[in-house]
């Protein structure tokens, strides 16, 4: 698709872009092609065309960056195609809500093959070294929770392009939270339907005080299920969004086939916080 995308060029918006498209330049390369294209003046035509062939160079040397920071929100879908075999899935678990007096309690990171985690005092430090690997970022509401926090938390900078899904799937109609598009796009946690962040701090809690390793177990399941969901909405709102395109010609990006997570979350502990939950009401996380 982001070969199609032209509002990552400046002055261009959604309906300059139309313009485009229905002027019968459905991409870059037809725009290159076309000796009178549009009604546009001569000076936008060479930014055009100059904006064109930076972007088949940034294209080339796998630099998703180069979209991300031109192109609105909403429409960093484009790059998923091009750039999904550099794209890591990303959410963490914290104590608060804030990283100034709250910590990271665990981090989970996927990349469509293979599931990576890390836990508060054990390996946490890795995930600095491990998201190097990768060139573009998917998470919901990382840009202003997730991403903050991990850079506030390690005092570091990440400078890899961004997918918030958040903007995505809010240009498409769904908005909430995470679970919520889950649940209106027909995603099932089973037995973590229900869990969340307020939730995950008690798990971390009980783990912390009572050792146990269970609530550590079905802390790291439901950390785990947000990135493997977040690849399915990703391909779910690709999809969503290419048929919305008139110039649609290619078939659907098949549906991911989610991996064995290797926790799986415990019935007792899951009651027990449950009963927590229900005595001491969220506070306001």
């Amino acid at each position: 698709m982001l070969t199609h995308s032209f509002q990552h060029i400046p002055g261009i918006g959604a309906k300059t872009e139309r313009q485009l498209w229905e002027a019968g330049i459905p991409d870059w390369a037809g725009f290159s092609k076309a000796t009178n294209p549009t009604t546009l003046s001569p000076k936008r035509l060479e930014t055009i065309r100059a904006y064109i062939e930076a972007s088949h160079q940034h294209l080339a040397a796998n630099n998703p960056q180069f979209f991300l920071d031109l192109l609105p929100p909403d429409r960093h879908w484009c790059v998923f195609s091009e750039f999904r075999g550099s794209i890591a899935y990303l959410d963490i678990e914290t104590t608060g809500l804030s990283h100034w007096d709250s910590d990271i309690t665990t981090i989970a990171l996927y990349d469509g093959t293979t599931i990576k985690y890390y836990i508060q005092g054990q390996n946490l430090e890795d995930f600095l070294h491990d998201i190097q690997a990768y060139s573009v970022i998917v998470t919901y509401n990382g840009k202003t929770f997730d991403i903050p926090f991990i850079e506030g938390y390690f005092k570091t900078r990440l400078t890899l392009g961004h997918i918030d899904l958040r903007y995505v799937l809010k240009s498409l109609g769904y908005g909430g939270g995470l679970k919520s598009c889950e649940k209106a796009l027909g995603l099932d946690r089973g037995d973590l339907d229900g869990v969340d962040g307020y939730f995950a701090v008690l798990l971390w809690q009980d783990y912390q005080r009572n050792r146990n390793e269970k609530a550590l177990e079905t802390l790291l399941a439901y950390n785990i299920e947000d990135v493997v969901n977040l690849e399915t909405l990703m391909v779910l709102a690709y999809n969503m969004k290419m048929e919305q395109m008139p110039f649609l010609s290619s078939c659907p990006l098949p549906m991911p086939k989610a991996p064995e997570i290797p926790f799986k979350a415990d019935p007792v502990t899951l009651a027990r916080i449950k009963r927590l939950v229900y005595a001491f009401p969220n506070p306001g996380m």
